[in-house]
């Protein structure tokens, strides 16, 4: 082996920072007419310092003087200074606390990523704090504001294998208090969006993933450190972090009163133990897969945002290549295992 993987929360390397917020065009025309600022909300987690970046790159291109605003508690620093650096203005807000939003400079546009997922369990009241009401004070604050709100195909029950996923059309039935709390989100930002004619998007996404942490990090770190792999949750889908956010930016160009909902991820079923033995393949290694593949999993069908938008420009197949060959040379990664295997929603 060429190095050893390490977990690391510093910011990316220059490269991959500039990859992953490479603006597409659709991305470019929706910021190109706002008239005034983009208000990013949660930027402070994984996917919000590149998309900061790609909005500012976004609004650049189209030539528009607006400036990126990132807020979150920024319980990272490191975060914040790529945020800055990449020339974004970013402000430590707590969210929860209404006066705080209620002193947020003005938006034309608003990028709602904020969300808790893992802690769930026994800190319930938090969780529905974040996902449930906190929505509440953001909708009502940016009143008529086109906004993207991210949310995930969690609120979908699991479904067949053997079918194409869950689509917009399919009833949500979420499984457990993280997920119930996700559509609990979902349903505030409808409520106002109906109430004030709000434009809104809702993006169901399943999953994000990049070089340092996503669903087939997960499975090739297993393979590579000879981990057992539960294949009970046998099969997911996965997009790249890149054609994520880029998706987010565009649909502020197509936002309606009721929100539209739109599914984002990869157009691949897959097999966990497929890609479990290519990793195998690529590290000499053989992997130890315990349990069978249950009938259904958490799978969601992208169709719509394709259609919109155009297939990702990462495939699954770069993506693995590239996670094996980041691996092999000792990339960091983020400690955040995405727990996808978990069928009973307690996370």
């Amino acid at each position: 082996m060429r190095g050893q993987t390490t977990s690391s929360e510093e910011g990316p390397p220059a490269w991959l920072g500039e990859f992953l917020s490479h603006p597409s065009a659709a991305a470019v025309e929706a910021v190109s007419g706002l008239d005034g600022d983009l208000l990013v909300l949660g930027a402070g987690g994984k996917m919000g310092p590149s998309l900061a970046r790609m909005a500012r790159r976004a609004l650049d291109r189209s030539g528009s003087r607006s400036a990126v605003i990132a807020a979150s508690r920024f319980t990272r620093p490191e975060r914040r200074a790529e945020i800055e650096e990449a020339g974004a203005r970013a402000l430590r807000c707590d969210l929860l606390d209404r006066e705080a939003v209620a002193a947020l400079p003005d938006a034309a546009a608003v990028i709602f990523m904020v969300g808790t997922k893992f802690g769930t369990r026994g800190d319930e009241s938090v969780t529905w704090a974040i996902n449930a009401c906190l929505p509440g004070v953001v909708a009502e604050r940016y009143s008529g504001r086109p906004t993207v709100v991210f949310s995930s195909g969690n609120v979908y029950p699991l479904v067949s294998v053997d079918g194409g996923g869950a689509t917009e059309d399919t009833p949500p039935a979420p499984i457990g208090e993280y997920a119930q709390s996700v559509l609990a989100r979902e349903r505030v930002f409808e409520h106002f969006s109906r109430r004030a004619g709000t434009p809104t998007t809702i993006l169901r996404l399943n999953y994000a993933a990049e070089l340092r942490y996503g669903v087939p990090l997960d499975i090739a770190r297993k393979v590579r450190e000879e981990r057992p792999i539960d294949l009970a949750m046998g099969h997911f889908n996965a997009i790249w972090q890149g054609d994520a956010n880029a998706i987010a930016l565009a649909c502020l160009g197509i936002a309606e009163s009721p929100p539209r909902i739109l599914n984002v991820t990869g157009p691949e079923r897959v097999s966990v133990r497929a890609l479990a033995a290519r990793f195998g393949e690529e590290f000499g290694k053989t992997p130890i897969l315990t349990g069978g593949e249950a009938e259904t999993a958490l799978l969601s069908d992208a169709s719509r945002a394709m259609a919109l938008f155009g297939p990702p420009n990462v495939s699954l197949d770069e993506l693995i290549d590239w996670i094996a060959e980041w691996l092999e040379r000792g990339g960091t990664t983020f400690d955040a295992p995405t727990h996808y295997q978990t069928r009973d929603g307690a996370y």
